[in-house]
């Protein structure tokens, strides 16, 4: 079980400017509040405008293609050292000066789906999680973020 509250590391940000494919790594992001990641293809008025998705869940895709790199499961931002998928559905992510609130966990995978043609099998659906943006500001590779429910 997850703590309530506790620290996690950006270990990747990444950005697409179309939906349904995977995202490009980035140094950097814009978080903007009530839109999401600036120049994004999922950012928008809506209730998953940042995907994240945990390193660590990746991890078990690599052993079937090593050569997966964050970004391939179109999440914004991949996370190291917290099991994102076990928060629940109102926990509050502090990047920097950002706020997200969890809105969603898990999505139903669409059919055509690159990643699931590419790899044979998809974790985003499954352990992939989506947020809004409270507060906006810049997030960088490597930041600390902190979690609490």
């Amino acid at each position: 079980m997850i703590p309530d509250e506790g620290e996690f590391t950006v270990g990747s940000l990444n950005v697409s400017t179309a939906k349904g494919t995977k995202k490009m790594p980035v140094d950097s992001v814009v978080l903007r509040a009530g839109w999401g990641i600036e120049g994004d293809a999922h950012a928008g008025e809506w209730h998953r405008q940042v995907s994240l998705l945990a390193d660590e869940d990746v991890d078990g895709m690599r052993a079937v293609l090593p050569t997966i790199a964050p970004g391939d499961f179109a999440e914004n931002v991949t996370t190291k050292g917290v099991a994102v998928a076990e928060l629940p559905v109102g926990a509050r992510l502090e990047i920097g000066a950002a706020v997200l609130e969890v809105t969603q966990i898990g999505k139903e995978c669409h059919h055509g789906c690159e990643i699931r043609a590419i790899v044979g099998d998809c974790v985003m659906p499954r352990r992939g999680i989506f947020a809004r943006v409270l507060v906006g500001g810049e997030v960088r590779r490597g930041d600390r973020g902190r979690y609490r429910f």
